[in-house]
C-alpha cells in the first residue's frame, strides 16, 4: 500500500504540471511533504501527513507579524502556529 500512495503522488506530479497545481501555504509542497513522510516513515505516517495537510492547507489561515520578534507567522485552522521558516516564500515577500 505504501507504494500505491507513492505511485499516486508521482502520477499527480506527471499529469498536473507545477504551474497548474494549487499553491501551498507551506514552504514544502503538500505532495512533496506526504511523499517524503511516506518514504521515510511508512504508509501510516504518510496518510497522517496527508490528512494533516488536507485539513490545514486551505482557507482559514491567518498571517501575522509577531510583535515580539517581528517575524511573520501563520495560524492554521487547527490553531497551530508556524514560524516563517515553514511558510511559503511567496507570502514572506509580501
Amino acid at each position: 500500500m505504501k507504494y500505491l500512495l507513492l505511485l499516486i503522488i508521482k502520477i499527480y506530479w506527471l499529469i498536473i504540471p507545477a504551474s497548474k497545481r494549487r499553491q501551498c501555504i507551506f514552504r514544502k509542497s503538500c505532495s512533496k511533504y506526504v511523499y517524503e513522510e511516506t518514504i521515510s516513515k511508512g504508509l501510516f505516517s504518510g496518510l497522517t501527513a496527508f490528512r494533516y495537510r488536507f485539513k490545514n492547507c486551505r482557507s482559514g489561515v491567518h498571517f501575522f507579524e509577531n510583535p515580539v520578534n517581528g517575524k511573520l507567522q501563520i495560524i492554521l485552522p487547527n490553531n497551530q502556529v508556524h514560524d516563517e521558516n515553514e511558510i511559503s516564500e511567496r507570502f514572506i515577500k509580501l
